[in-house]
């Protein structure tokens, strides 16, 4: 069997292995008997964000002195590798990818303002780059803020916005300069939701999978907003903003792509040992074992690969090529792996209530956000 995500790996601590079984709890008893649910209703319960600050769980590698629990990204690594392994979407990855925006660009007092209460799980955070007509091309997004005194009026429309229903505070990537050709047209910033005039939050989207993450769209008609909720020294930087947090993003994603491959394993390994086919159980079957050594196989290259990108994460040396090499390889690979295990399960592969067949369709789309998986092999084709 393999082991749970990174119980042995070398960033593991005495600390990190406390906290590792502080998230496993967490998740059993309070995440795990509420998916039936929440996958009816298309979204997590208010108060799992609140459990879940309280239990550490948002934001663990943000600084104390912001409300964070003041530890590294092999606390965030354990937490989205728990989850994972779990079959549980419900975007914390989203709350630390918006907070890592906050923490480095934002001034002391946004830092002190919100994140705090992103951690506690008061503000549930969401990041809106994609557009109807913009996905992965940003330099195409037509949302404009329009400077007004103190304040951008924001219009326009973003889509696929996980945790959008629920977000109190968005992180917006703008058109600040609607004649400028190139990076320096773009910025960031934040919005704080609650009673905002002129926002609007749109119809919840069917997805095939992930049916317990929220995700919609937002509209913005002529929203007024602070300048000074703007992040960064000033207008044109947004670009290189997002590039520049693309890693962290990209790494979370390669990281849970590992640990859902893993789990499938796991749980088709123990399938097969129960399944009877022409009077024995299918893993007496040499295809069967084949197949699952392959799996296995490719599931234990990707948690190398993984681990190493992590380590250099740690010491500040990944770049963005191998983040993209680990982006669009993983994933790949989590899709190839589970969709190998759903055909050992045969029929009941097939069906909803099977986590196999929960986990192929939750993870098809991680071939596409984040950067689409053929973006990815542009950004590494660049490298060459």
């Amino acid at each position: 069997m393999i082991a749970p995500a990174g119980t042995d790996s070398p960033w593991m601590t005495d600390d990190t292995r406390i906290f590792q079984g502080t998230v496993r709890q967490f998740i059993a008893k309070e995440l795990a008997p509420h998916q039936e649910r929440w996958a009816e209703q298309g979204r997590p319960d208010p108060g799992a964000w609140v459990a879940a600050g309280k239990a550490g769980l948002l934001l663990p590698d943000v600084p104390e002195e912001y409300g964070g629990a003041g530890g590294t990204f092999a606390h965030e690594a354990i937490v989205i590798g728990e989850l994972a392994r779990a079959g549980i979407h419900i975007g914390f990855s989203v709350q630390s990818i918006v907070a890592h925006y906050i923490l480095a660009y934002g001034n002391p007092e946004q830092k002190r303002r919100w994140l705090p209460r992103m951690a506690s799980g008061e503000l549930v955070g969401a990041i809106a780059m994609t557009e109807p007509d913009a996905g992965s091309d940003l330099q195409a997004m037509k949302t404009i803020g329009r400077k007004d005194g103190d304040h951008y009026v924001i219009r326009g429309s973003k889509t696929f916005i996980t945790n959008g229903s629920q977000a109190g505070l968005i992180c917006l990537a703008m058109r600040t300069d609607p004649q400028a050709v190139g990076p320096r047209a773009l910025s960031l910033i934040v919005l704080e939701t609650a009673d905002l005039p002129g926002y609007q939050i749109g119809r919840p989207l069917q997805k095939l999978g992930r049916h317990t993450q929220d995700v919609c769209e937002l509209f913005f008609d002529d929203v007024r907003v602070p300048v000074a909720n703007l992040l960064g020294s000033g207008e044109g930087r947004g670009l290189f903003q997002l590039m520049d947090q693309l890693c962290y993003e990209r790494l979370s994603i390669g990281l849970s792509a590992v640990a859902a491959a893993e789990a499938a394993v796991e749980i088709t390994t123990r399938y097969v040992k129960e399944r009877n086919a022409f009077g024995k159980p299918l893993l007496d079957l040499q295809n069967t074992r084949f197949k699952l050594a392959e799996c296995k196989t490719e599931a234990h290259i990707g948690r190398v690969f993984i681990e190493t990108c992590i380590q250099q994460f740690l010491v500040g040396k990944l770049d963005s090529v191998t983040a993209a090499m680990a982006k669009y390889w993983l994933t790949d690979r989590q899709f190839h792996i589970i969709d190998e295990c759903v055909q050992l399960h045969g029929g009941y592969g097939y069906m909803q209530e099977c986590p196999i067949g929960r986990m192929w369709a939750d993870s098809r789309v991680q071939r596409i956000y984040g950067g689409s998986n053929e973006i990815m092999k542009e950004l590494i084709g660049r490298s060459l």
